[in-house]
């Protein structure tokens, strides 16, 4: 692993740090969160999903825009996921939810070769984890051009609407896609969203960027060392995997 990747440094910048590191030696299944993770930050793909998500609650709740956008970062933070919140507060059915969200342009995503050539290197399993639709990720990544790297994709309908930050969702994902948790790599963007990945045995990555929409994304900046469920941190999911010595 390069150096910078490495450093674990009192008051270094926390992109830097790996303060519980561990090997991939042993594994075998490679997991990805899909936005801001397999993408990007900085392709601003998200902020469209959020300004959808806006809007579906302005309209599906005949609310002020600036109420529909408390409601929506309300239930996200109490909840783990916004859609989360309307299905509990609401009762809402989450399927008009997850289409209105997802359809958004993709032409901020660029196609990403050097990503494709180091997930293709990685030995054993791919699988994508994503808080959103099947649809969007097959999109999203088939934009990256990666889609076809993936073994398998664990959506938000696979782990019954669950968010990623309770056991459950992860429980439901190992079931589903036959995972075994120490031989299995995690990479998300969102530091709580890898407390349950560490608990079961996983390796976790979190892809930190400068996007800020979580009180837990402000806090990676008040860190001195990374908390103990974060195993490796970076900035460029792309080089970090090309640092890795595995084959």
């Amino acid at each position: 692993m390069p150096l910078d990747e490495r450093k674990n440094t009192i008051g270094a910048s926390p992109a830097t740090q790996v303060a519980h590191a561990r090997t991939f030696d042993a594994t075998r299944i490679w997991v990805f969160d899909l936005d801001n993770t397999l993408y990007p930050a900085d392709c601003n793909l998200f902020a469209q999903i959020d300004q959808r998500m806006g809007q579906f609650i302005q309209r599906y709740l005949d609310v002020p825009w600036e109420h529909a956008r408390y409601l929506q970062k309300h239930y996200y933070r109490r909840y783990g996921t916004t859609l989360a919140g309307l299905m509990q507060e609401h009762k809402m059915h989450p399927d008009a939810f997850l289409d209105y969200v997802h359809d958004i342009d993709l032409a901020p995503v660029p196609e990403h070769p050097e990503l494709a050539a180091e997930i293709a290197r990685l030995p054993g399993r791919k699988l994508i984890f994503t808080a959103g639709s099947r649809v969007h990720a097959e999109r999203v990544a088939g934009k990256l051009g990666v889609l076809h790297l993936f073994d398998g994709i664990c959506d938000i309908v696979t782990t019954g609407y669950v968010p990623k930050e309770q056991r459950e969702a992860y429980d439901k994902f190992v079931r589903a896609h036959d995972v075994k948790p120490d031989a299995a790599a995690m990479f998300e963007d969102m530091p709580h969203n890898l407390v349950a990945a560490h608990d079961l045995g996983m390796t976790t990555v979190l892809v930190h960027s400068s996007y800020i929409d979580h009180p837990a994304q402000l806090k990676i900046k008040t860190w001195k060392t990374p908390p103990a469920h974060v195993h490796h941190m970076t900035e460029d999911l792309a080089r970090f995997l090309a640092s890795l010595n595995v084959g």
